[in-house]
């Protein structure tokens, strides 16, 4: 067995070197080779699968260690020769690197050279970029010491240092007028801070004074703070309390009426509804008010003699939510009816009216301030025929509320149809006067036209003065009766 595989040996080398010697390339012998494994591993694998004698494996297996060292000498070759043609390579490189590092170098020098160049040719003195007076200005407004002063014998360079230094002198004298007016300016803005500092505290210096003034007003008769505050307020009131408040004050002033106005309610809750509208309206929040009642606020004693006066809301008959249908406005318009026939007016206060706003319903509502009696309610539902207040003046209102509204004896207020003509607030009949003319009895009739011309008088310019009276009249037939 040993002196076959010894032959077979042989004969595979045999068969490599006569490879070698027609001229095979060793990636042919590779190739090759490998071919010739490939069959071998094929031929042992059909011998185990027909069940041949493993005797002939032995054969086949010494073929192929045969052909692995084939491919080992063939791969030595190769990596000899590739070591080979690495080392000409490199020693073909060395020359070409050798060329290239004296280039490099060579353009490195180059454009050192080129940027030196470059940086002499755009050297400029800082003398052309002065900007100097003219030889004309020098001549004429130079100092002598300056003129006469000798720098070179080259007459353009004497001129140019001559110039020079006439431009220093020149800046050196600005440097002085700087700092002067620097000074005088600091000056002026420590007094600026000096006023504003002034002015920031005038307001609470003429607010004081204001305050102080308020005895001697009240002394003299003229209450032209508490007639500012009131006029301030009356803008924070609604459109129909407002009204109420323009037309009553109008009749006190141009005809003497022995009246007085006064304006009650929290001035917060009054401005907080006042930009919640303007918000809703336009779109855009107004501090018109708050700024000008920032500036003319009401004292301190002043807001809490009116905290401790001021009336509680309109109670209803469920005790609604003020946020309701039955929502108040926060202000509410206090007038205070004096006898017209005694000397002292003071001391002869018939009655106080005061008129509120429900928000939701549009209506005026007025009752008498700090009285909860069934009797002086009365006297404002007798002031004019038909007109007790018990229902809702106007359609509209009483849609919005259905059957829930129902006046009773424990509310003070209540929705007179006068009230709401004197706010402005007009409205048609819910029959139609030729209806009520011609449809009803003749008793029906004669109370119509009772109504009709109570109120015809009323409704004439004049129904400030004719409420008044009114009230004054009843007021006093009710004194005179207890």
């Amino acid at each position: 067995m040993d002196e076959g595989m010894m032959e077979e040996e042989a004969m595979v080398v045999d068969e490599g070197d006569a490879q070698r010697r027609t001229g095979s390339t060793e990636h042919e012998i590779l190739q090759g080779s490998r071919a010739a494994v490939e069959e071998i591993v094929a031929k042992m694998l059909s011998i185990k699968t027909q069940g041949h004698p493993k005797s002939l494996l032995r054969e086949l297996v010494t073929q192929m260690f045969l052909h692995f060292i084939t491919l080992r000498q063939v791969n030595r070759s190769i990596l000899l020769e590739e070591d080979h043609a690495k080392a000409e390579t490199e020693h073909a490189k060395a020359p070409v690197d050798f060329a290239t590092l004296q280039l490099h170098n060579l353009t490195y020098e180059r454009n050192r050279y080129v940027k030196a160049i470059k940086a002499c040719k755009d050297f400029g003195s800082k003398y052309p970029n002065i900007e100097m007076v003219s030889e004309e200005d020098f001549i004429r407004d130079a100092p002598e010491d300056i003129k006469a002063t000798a720098f070179s014998n080259d007459s353009a360079h004497d001129l140019m240092m001559k110039r020079l230094h006439f431009e220093l002198f020149q800046r050196k004298e600005l440097c002085k007028l700087h700092k002067k007016l620097e000074s005088q300016k600091k000056r002026l803005l420590d007094t600026t801070a000096n006023q504003k500092k002034f002015m920031s505290s005038l307001p609470s210096h003429l607010k004081s004074l204001k305050k102080a003034s308020v005895p001697i007003q009240n002394q003299l008769g003229v209450l032209h703070t508490k007639k500012l505050k009131q006029h301030h307020l009356a803008e924070l009131l609604p459109p129909p309390l407002y009204v109420i408040y323009s037309e009553f004050l109008a009749q006190k002033e141009a005809f003497g009426e022995n009246i007085d106005l006064e304006i009650e309610g929290s001035v917060k809750d009054a401005q907080s509804f006042a930009h919640q509208q303007a918000n809703k309206d336009t779109g855009i929040s107004t501090n018109v008010e708050s700024i000008r009642l920032d500036d003319d606020a009401p004292d301190e004693e002043d807001d809490g003699q009116r905290r401790r006066k001021r009336p509680k809301g309109v109670p209803s008959k469920e005790n609604l939510d003020q946020e309701g249908l039955y929502q108040v406005h926060p202000l509410r318009t206090i007038i205070h009816i004096y006898d017209d026939e005694v000397s002292d007016p003071k001391s002869a206060k018939l009655i106080n009216l005061k008129f509120e706003y429900l928000l939701k319903l549009n209506v005026v509502c007025v009752g008498i301030e700090g009285s909860h009696d069934g009797a002086e309610n009365g006297m404002l539902c007798n002031l004019f025929p038909d007109d007790t207040g018990v229902e809702l003046p106007h359609q509209s209102a009483k849609l919005s509320v259905g059957d829930a509204l129902s006046f009773d004896k424990r509310i003070t207020s209540r929705p007179y149809k006068w009230a709401q003509h004197l706010a402005g607030i007009d409205f048609l009949p819910e029959v139609s006067p030729l209806l009520t003319t011609h449809g009803t009895p003749s008793g029906e009739t004669a109370k119509s036209d009772a109504v009709i011309s109570c109120l015809s008088l009323y409704r004439q310019q004049t129904r400030i003065q004719t409420v008044v009276q009114r009230i004054r009249s009843l007021k006093k037939a009710q004194l005179a009766l207890v």
